[in-house]
């Protein structure tokens, strides 16, 4: 084992290199270009955004002949006036035949809907998303929502404007934590976009994408978002999605009435998570033909559904427009809440491709609204308006389906632009999360990836219960570099480290940062042979302890953003290298045994 070293009192200062004598450090270095990326992301995603929403309005009507069916429900195609209302059995059909083998060739993950998948991606591929998810996305999910699948738009958005991010920051050659940044700013840019709903855009990516995130981090989220704003409100307008008649609360005995309603809210919530996956099950179980055919093989139950209750067609945005505005009648509110539970959940099981969200606030807003034509007619005098309800039955329904209480305030405040609901639109929405914490231990979007094995909660290097300390599993320290040495010369070095990663050490002995394979790869693919290794080297990363547990340990190594971290004793003295060999070397003895 080479002889120890300490860590220099000026090693947590960034090193050395110009960032404006090369473009390519200068974006994986500066705060800067983190910025300026940010702001493309932005605006590339609400492009896309726009773009999007335009194919859904032309493959509608292309379908169907008319804006939105869902707001003609029953009607005839004009194109094909001979098949009357039928032409909702062949729509779903032929809309499958054109993206389920689109999305088979070229983009498997662009199937269901999307937001588990950015999740993943961030968790545990540090950010990489294949780049031609965005295009294959953006045209499958426009196919299925405009040939009758009854899902939304946001999860689409999501993955198409975090597969952009991700492609930017692959192209820039970033590292995972700024990758992440990026993916999480095309996540809000293009919520932003499609709602025009910017606090919302930055909440949800921060809630449901990043989870763990700095302050840098949610200021570029906030640029990004504000960035996809302005463009889309250019193009899209600036109007408020849903619009409330006058609403006050009549006293504070209201607010049991709120508190019930997201009781209640909380358990449909939960219940449309279940249906999903018990459907997407049994069409798992019926189907055996090849992938690229199943949905439209299965586009004809979607279809019959469809004739059968038109209104759950595509988004269905007009048909939740309607029930906020109180004219169906309590049972067909009911009936339109387990058809859209119904009509979702066999769209992706079918093979669709579309987001939850949309219908999680359908589905919300028939319950509400139901419930304040339930509370009109025993307690008329004492009982705000019916759409009042409608839309705290969105917030909170949303809430019990995806545990995300702070997304599901703002977005529903952005929506309509009212204020005067938000007290008892956080009362409902906060009693609606609590259920679902008491009754599921995951939400709408964690539950398909925990059925693939996949716990977003545990890091794939964590080893549960291990009592070990890294002492026990750690390697012996890799000899340094001197920060003197050519970079050819830490080429070499590094290529003989398992670990990926060297400390440098000056003249005196002291460790003053660390050096990896990624960044010296870049540099001489950049031209920069003759560089030091102090001119690529970065500040020395968080380290762990000889008596550190093996978990713990796991959590800053993943959180450093490098391949290994220096273990160091009680009195910061390097004694060892902790990487991700290390750590799956201690899961396989933890399984083997």
């Amino acid at each position: 084992m080479p002889s120890a070293a300490t860590f220099a009192p000026s090693s947590r200062r960034r090193l050395g290199f110009v960032p404006t004598e090369r473009l390519g450090i200068w974006l994986r270095t500066s705060s800067t270009a983190l910025l300026a990326l940010s702001l493309g992301v932005g605006a590339l995603a609400a492009l896309f955004a726009v773009l999007f929403r335009w194919l859904i309005g032309t493959f509608t009507r292309l379908f169907t002949g008319h804006s939105d069916y869902a707001a003609a429900a029953g009607s005839a195609n004009p194109h094909l006036p001979a098949l009357g209302p039928w032409f909702v059995v062949l729509a779903p059909v032929v809309a499958g035949l054109l993206y389920g083998p689109l999305v088979h060739a070229f983009a498997r993950e662009a199937r269901g809907h999307g937001v588990p998948e950015v999740m993943y991606a961030v968790a545990h591929r540090g950010g990489r998303i294949a780049p031609q998810v965005a295009a294959v996305k953006a045209l499958a999910s426009a196919l299925c929502i405009g040939g009758g699948g009854s899902v939304g738009r946001e999860g689409p958005i999501v993955q198409i404007g975090s597969a952009l991010g991700s492609t930017v920051g692959r192209i820039g050659r970033l590292t995972e934590p700024r990758l992440r940044v990026l993916v999480a700013c095309g996540a809000a840019a293009g919520i932003s976009a499609t709602f025009n709903a910017p606090l919302a855009g930055v909440f949800f990516a921060m809630e449901l994408i990043l989870a763990d995130f700095t302050a840098e981090a949610f200021g570029m989220v906030v640029l990004a978002s504000v960035t996809s704003s302005v463009i889309g409100r250019a193009v899209l307008g600036d109007v408020p999605f849903l619009r409330l008649p006058a609403f006050s609360v009549h006293g504070a005995h209201e607010y049991l009435l709120f508190a019930a309603l997201g009781l209640l809210a909380g358990l449909v919530g939960v219940g449309f998570t279940r249906v999903l996956y018990a459907i997407e099950d049994a069409c798992d179980a019926l189907w055996r033909g090849p992938e690229w055919l199943r949905p439209a093989v299965g586009g004809v139950a979607l279809g019959l559904l469809l004739l059968v209750l038109p209104q759950m067609y595509g988004v269905g945005y007009p048909v939740l427009g309607a029930a906020i505005d109180g004219r169906y009648a309590v049972g067909f509110l009911l009936l339109l809440l387990v058809g859209k539970m119904v009509a979702t959940s066999l769209t992706i099981g079918i093979g669709g491709s579309g987001g939850v969200f949309a219908p999680s606030l359908f589905i919300g807003a028939m319950l509400g609204t139901a419930f304040g034509e339930v509370v009109h007619l025993v307690a008329p005098a004492s009982s705000g308006p019916v759409g009042a309800y409608g839309l705290i039955g969105m917030g909170a329904a949303f809430a019990g389906a995806a545990r995300a209480p702070i997304t599901a305030v703002v977005i529903l405040f952005e929506l309509t632009g009212e204020y005067s609901i938000i007290l008892p639109l956080m009362t409902a929405i906060v009693l609606a999360t609590g259920v679902s914490h008491a009754i599921s231990r995951d939400t709408i979007y964690t539950l398909k990836l925990r059925r693939r094995g996949v716990d977003l909660g545990t890091p794939p290097e964590a080893v549960a219960h291990d009592n070990r300390r890294v002492r026990d599993v750690m390697s012996p320290a890799p000899a340094p570099v001197a920060d003197t040495a050519r970079l050819p010369e830490v080429a070499a070095a590094l290529g003989r480290s398992p670990a990926g990663v060297l400390p440098v050490q000056n003249a005196a002995g002291e460790v003053v940062g660390v050096v990896t394979s990624r960044a010296v790869f870049d540099a001489l693919a950049d031209g920069l042979h003759d560089g030091a290794a102090a001119s690529i080297a970065t500040e020395v990363p968080t380290t762990v302890g000889t008596a550190d547990l093996v978990p713990e340990a796991g959590e800053t190594l993943r959180h450093s953003g490098l391949s290994a971290v220096p273990v160091v004793d009680t009195d910061g003295t390097v004694v060892g290298w902790l990487g991700y060999q290390d750590l799956l070397s201690v899961r396989a003895a933890a399984r083997a045994g």
